[in-house]
């Protein structure tokens, strides 16, 4: 029988009231696996006002018992990690290895927000003014919610909640339609690990229930990682409804080559950045940029590439799965036509990639492009899927004017064994995260996932410091007490016994 995923409101999980269902499929066969509900208007309603009336008790919690629940939680997601990968990998296809990825990033992420005392302290300075004290306090915003996508279904969501809700909110998560079980285990642990009912609600659906959060004039601010043109509508549409928004969208990341480098170094690390889990991450690499003499290493790269071989998930010699869904494979394929019509050399062609075993998969193998000019839709678009293209340059400075010129600024990195270069790159490159020698610089949860330009509308960024900020409000306190008002007068005595 089809499971049947619920939503989770004031603590129980239940069945959505709806006649509309959005069937949730095995990307590797194409079996339905379940049916996920696209929640009413009045569900969604509830899961607001459920989550508005905890937040009246949740914001006067001290930040102790806050932390404590983010520590519980971390242990019960450490114990349950292989579990929870499963489940990830079965719903997404991704390889066991990226799975468990998936989730202990995640961790890393609810292990930063046990730190939020800490991370929530104000500021004193005494005597702004003669007698005069000024000091400011974080305080929570009130029902944030989070829209998620297919890529990361451990990861993202767990960027948001467990950080919005250690700052004093609550909390409306509607992760995607695509693989949904995931974040509904994780809201299980969450409750497990003795969340109060209402903090954490899991609504599901489309763009109807999104507008919906994106339009309630009950949630202050809206989390939402995607696509550019979905990005683009969450931050136009919430901020015209003065919301709070950080909106993580595309990318065409690039990992510049100098010919200085560590030549198997780089092949080693541009293989696993650029195919690693089909490519369908906002932190792949999909332009290597060849330096001068770095341009001869492309013939190993093309066999180096040729060495990956797709897989169904619990296969350990899989490089990695299916993509998410027959469109998604439709429209890389698409792009590899387009590529070649355009008269970049397809030296290693994907399209035709067959799995024994799984024939209804959504395959697409290892490609690679040369001969690619920057106005080719390869170049300029985000492809989403195991395709790399191969550019060259001659040299440093014509590499930065090229990714410079792209309107995305999600990542980059540059190999090399100058330090002179590196310096010269990290400080005239137009991109938030920047890899020397490190090919995906995706930073540690106490930094901040700093994206630019086209890559992130908003002013602050996932978890660090930065997640507190845009979780919370500041209240600036400037105060002056008046000695006369001191009970025996500015010249009592206190005697000691």
């Amino acid at each position: 029988m089809t499971q049947h995923v619920p939503l989770l409101i004031g603590g129980e999980m239940l069945r959505s009231e709806t006649q509309q269902w959005i069937p949730v499929t095995d990307p590797a066969t194409q079996e339905v696996i379940a049916q996920v509900p696209c929640a009413t208007v009045e569900e969604v309603d509830l899961a607001v006002a459920t989550a508005k009336k905890a937040f009246e008790t949740w914001k006067e919690t001290p930040v102790s018992e806050r932390a404590r629940l983010m520590l519980r939680y971390q242990d019960l997601l450490k114990q349950h990690h292989d579990e929870i990968a499963t489940i990830l990998a079965k719903e997404t296809g991704k390889t066991f290895d990226d799975a468990k990825g998936d989730v202990w990033r995640g961790i890393e992420v609810v292990e930063h927000a046990c730190n939020i005392a800490s991370l929530s302290m104000g500021e004193t300075v005494e005597n702004v003014a003669r007698k005069i004290d000024c000091y400011s306090y974080t305080q929570p915003l009130g029902v944030c919610a989070g829209i998620t996508p297919f890529n990361f279904p451990a990861m993202i969501p767990l960027w948001m909640f467990p950080m919005a809700i250690a700052c004093g909110n609550t909390f409306v998560l509607k992760p995607s339609e695509q693989d949904p079980l995931t974040p509904m285990r994780l809201a299980e642990l969450f409750q497990e690990a003795g969340a109060p009912d209402g903090l954490l609600q899991v609504i599901h659906g489309g763009k109807e229930q999104v507008d919906q959060l994106l339009h309630h004039p009950d949630v202050p601010a809206i989390s939402f990682v995607g696509s550019v043109a979905v990005g683009e509508h969450i931050y136009r549409t919430g901020t015209a409804n003065m919301k709070r928004v950080q909106a993580f969208a595309g990318a065409k990341n690039h990992m510049v080559i100098m010919p200085d480098a560590q030549k198997q170094h780089v092949i080693n690390n541009l293989v696993g950045a650029s195919v690693g889990a089909g490519g369908q991450r906002c932190m792949a690499i999909s332009v290597a940029v060849f330096v001068g003499e770095a341009r001869n290493w492309i013939p190993e790269l093309r066999e180096a590439l040729a060495q990956v071989r797709p897989g169904l998930w619990n296969d350990p010699k899989a490089g990695y799965g299916p993509l998410i869904n027959p469109q998604a494979r439709e429209r890389v394929l698409r792009y590899i036509q387009e590529g070649k019509d355009a008269g970049a050399d397809c030296v290693l062609d994907g399209s035709d990639c067959v799995v024994e075993g799984a024939p209804d998969g959504n395959w697409v193998g290892p490609t690679l492009f040369t001969k690619v000019t920057p106005e080719m839709s390869i170049y300029t678009d985000e492809i989403f899927g195991p395709v790399l293209v191969a550019m060259e340059v001659d040299t440093l400075d014509e590499a930065i004017s090229l990714i410079n010129a792209n309107p995305y600024g999600n990542g980059t990195s540059l190999f090399t064994a100058s330090g002179a270069a590196a310096r010269k790159y990290q400080h005239e490159i137009q991109v938030g995260q920047v890899g020397i020698n490190v090919p995906v610089p995706v930073p540690l949860p106490f930094f901040s996932f700093t994206g630019w330009r086209k890559s992130f509308y908003g002013d602050q960024h996932a978890y660090g410091k930065q997640a507190v900020r845009f979780y919370t409000e500041t209240k600036t306190v400037t105060a002056r007490w008046f000695e006369d008002d001191i009970a025996g007068g500015p010249n009592m005595t206190i005697q000691l016994k």
